[in-house]
C-alpha cells in the first residue's frame, strides 16, 4: 500500500513563503476571503507566485486508481442528524478550508462514504486508508484534485 505524505509531495515552494501582505489581514475581517485574496498584486513575482500555487490542480497521474494509506484531518461537509459524517475533505493540516488559505486542490482529498463517521474535534487527525482517484470537486469550503474511496479510517498514532 502506497503510503503519501501531503508536504513531501504537494507543497510547493511558493506556499512556503506567502506574501507580506497576508500578515496584515485580521482573521475574521472583510478581507478575510478567498476572494479578497485571489485580488492580490499580480505583479508582485512572489504574490503571482504563490496565488498560482494556491489554485494547483496539478495532480500525480500514477495515483490514479492506488490504494493509500494518508494521514490528515475531516473538514465535514454533510452529516447526519446525530453529526455522523459521510461527505468531507481529507487536509493536511488542523483548521484547513476553515481558515484564509485553504490548501491547494492538489492537497485535498474528497471522500464520500456510506460508512458514518463519528468525529468528536477538528483537531482529530486519523489515517485514511482506501483507493484514490484524480477527480476535480468544488464545495463552498474548497476544491478537491483527488477522491478516495474510504476503506479504512482510524485514529492518527505518530
Amino acid at each position: 500500500m502506497l503510503v503519501i505524505i501531503f508536504a513531501a509531495l504537494f507543497c510547493s515552494k511558493a506556499l512556503l513563503t506567502p506574501p507580506a501582505f497576508l500578515d496584515e489581514i485580521d482573521e475574521g475581517s472583510r478581507l478575510d476571503s478567498l476572494d479578497m485574496l485571489l485580488t492580490g498584486d499580480n505583479n508582485d513575482p512572489r504574490s503571482a507566485r504563490y496565488l498560482q500555487a494556491l489554485d494547483s490542480t496539478r495532480i500525480i497521474e500514477d495515483f490514479n486508481n492506488k490504494r493509500i494509506r494518508i494521514p490528515g484531518f475531516i473538514v465535514p461537509l454533510v452529516s447526519d442528524e446525530k453529526q455522523n459524517i459521510s461527505e468531507f475533505f481529507i487536509v493536511p493540516y488542523f483548521g484547513a478550508c476553515m481558515h484564509l488559505p485553504p490548501p491547494p486542490p492538489n492537497q485535498i482529498l474528497h471522500v464520500k462514504t456510506d460508512k458514518k463517521i463519528r468525529l468528536n474535534s477538528l483537531q482529530d487527525a486519523f489515517w485514511f486508508e482506501g483507493q484514490i482517484k484524480i477527480e476535480t470537486i468544488d464545495n463552498l469550503l474548497g476544491k478537491a484534485a483527488y477522491s478516495l474511496r474510504l476503506e479504512g479510517i482510524s485514529p492518527y498514532e505518530g
